[in-house]
């Protein structure tokens, strides 16, 4: 199966899932490390990006922290539907589409769920389109699961040493390591990024 083929079925996927309410990674709420990590950012006008939004908690919490300037995207029409509603007359653009065909350039990249939601063939290509969607010293920050899992995906696991190789061509690492605040459930089996873009 093609890159396209494959994201059109993930498109269908998703949707499915949001319509069947199987949602069973949703954790009601912002994740504890990036809501840690949003209340050190001083720049509250920064372009922040969140692919795979899925519920969108962390953009609640980014509202209510006072920024101003938010992307949400996401493949699953049932969700940006309900995520333009709930949004509306807010500092949020929210937008159904394919996060691999998204054009813009943001300050920081807000990862939670959605690299881990990919099919592995198409981590590469995050890495690329992340790059590309960045402003000079742009990041990414988030949390990637460290654990491999013993199902088939998604979500699809990996190794600190895999994610080191991938991301180390184009982004230093500020930090990379075993989240402190993860919810009780995965404490141990998430590691926390923020990943600055490299000079290109």
């Amino acid at each position: 199966m093609g890159n396209e083929e494959l994201l059109n079925e993930t498109g269908k996927y998703w949707n499915s899932r949001y319509e069947e309410n199987r949602t069973g990674w949703d954790l009601s709420q912002a994740s504890p490390p990036l809501k840690n990590y949003i209340d050190t950012l001083a720049n509250k006008n920064a372009a922040i990006l969140i692919p795979g939004c899925g519920n969108a908690y962390e953009a609640e919490y980014l509202l209510s922290k006072g920024f101003t300037n938010i992307t949400l995207i996401d493949i699953a029409p049932t969700l940006v539907n309900k995520l333009k509603e709930q949004f509306k007359g807010k500092p949020i653009n929210v937008i159904l589409g394919n996060f691999f065909e998204h054009n813009g350039k943001y300050d920081l990249m807000l990862e939670q769920t959605f690299f881990c939601a990919l099919d592995p063939s198409l981590r590469k290509k995050y890495v690329e389109k992340s790059y590309s969607l960045l402003n000079a010293n742009g990041k990414i920050a988030g949390v990637l699961f460290g654990v491999l899992f013993e199902k088939e995906g998604p979500p699809f696991g990996g190794t600190k040493e895999e994610y080191e190789l991938l991301f180390k061509p184009k982004f230093s690492f500020l930090q990379f390591d075993v989240c402190k605040t993860s919810i009780a459930p995965r404490m141990g089996n998430e590691l926390f990024i923020e990943f600055e873009k490299k000079p290109g």
